[in-house]
């Protein structure tokens, strides 16, 4: 049997994200929180065929649009990529807004305005499109909060790191240079992805987050590895780690949230403060602390994240059971 998948890539300031515009299983009309457990159920196999290789690679995000369940969202999202049905993801939101703009598939209630059902909650966007492209766009991030300070964790390789553990749509290990971590130069990607497991599987045990407000959402699964930026234009620099060996190639809308978080929650970023966060091939997010907020017994923040996004093609994916790696393939 032949499955097709009719798909919009683009590039969020260098991260891909995929829409599948044509293809995605129909799911009961339900909040987007539990038709994503539906889909983790019982159509995984979609995620994996379309993100993994051979179709996809290591790195590879993307998204599938569905009707909105609430009356205040314009539509609703599934976030997939190599290491699951992710919460919510910033860089595939600012794709996935700019593809679904200029490719006509959502009309806004509002110009240049958007309301986003995700699973981690609403996220709304301002968009920017003068003329034939969309050339910006701003998400209003869920909020955002820094759930632990200063937890010290004894990494195999490193020894002992001190890391704050943030929230900004997935939880992060948030580490900045101290004595056993000197930062980012030097470092390979192989580099970052080593010691990113071993931080992550030593923290486990340690700091096992858990959403106050959404108990579907818990565990770290990301790393932040921070540092001093390379660009006059931005004001911190940062490695985003996720799945089995992925590194954001953009500044991680979701790490670039819990950035705002963590620096807010000790103290050192204000409301209407902004925060440019420069990736590791120099492309820029422009962060911002827009309102202090309550999550349960927690303080935080509602930021907003600003970036780009280009389309860079069309793409009729063919998934078919005479092909013997037709769901895809990881090579550990």
């Amino acid at each position: 049997m032949r499955h097709s998948f009719f798909c919009i890539d683009s590039h969020t300031c260098g991260n891909p994200v995929r829409l599948v515009a044509g293809g995605g299983p129909l799911l009961p009309h339900l909040p987007i929180a539990e038709r994503r457990e539906i889909f983790v159920r019982d159509h995984d196999w979609i995620r994996q065929a379309l993100m993994f290789e051979p179709r996809g690679h290591d790195i590879m995000s993307g998204a599938i649009i569905y009707p909105a369940f609430r009356d205040d969202c314009d539509f609703a999202v599934l976030f997939i990529e190599v290491s699951g049905c992710l919460p919510m993801c910033g860089a595939g939101t600012i794709g996935l807004v700019t593809a679904a703009i200029e490719e006509g598939l959502v009309t806004p209630r509002i110009p240049g305005k958007l309301s986003i059902e995700t699973p981690a909650g609403r996220v709304d966007i301002d968009y920017d499109k003068p003329g034939e492209f969309v050339e910006a766009v701003r998400m209003f991030n869920v909020a955002s909060y820094l759930h632990a300070a200063d937890v010290e964790v004894d990494v195999p390789g490193l020894g002992l790191l001190t890391i704050d553990v943030s929230y900004g749509g997935n939880y992060y290990a948030v580490v900045e240079p101290q004595g056993n971590w000197p930062g980012l130069d030097g470092m390979s990607s192989d580099d970052i992805v080593d010691i990113s497991r071993k931080l992550r599987d030593a923290l486990a045990p340690i700091c096992d987050p858990v959403h106050p407000e959404n108990q579907r959402i818990r565990g770290v699964h990301h790393v932040l590895w921070c540092d001093a930026p390379t660009s006059d234009n931005a004001d911190g620099r940062g490695a985003v780690f996720y799945g089995d060996k992925a590194i954001d190639r953009s500044p991680g809308g979701t790490g670039t949230s819990a950035r705002l978080a963590q620096l807010h929650g000790k103290g050192r970023l204000r409301v209407g403060d902004s925060f440019r966060q420069e990736s590791l091939i120099g492309t820029i997010f422009e962060g911002r602390i827009e309102a202090e907020v309550k999550i349960g017994d927690f303080k935080g923040i509602k930021p907003s994240v600003g970036g780009w996004a280009r389309i860079i093609g069309h793409n009729t994916i063919f998934v078919d059971d005479h092909d013997p790696l037709a769901y895809g393939f990881q090579i550990k």
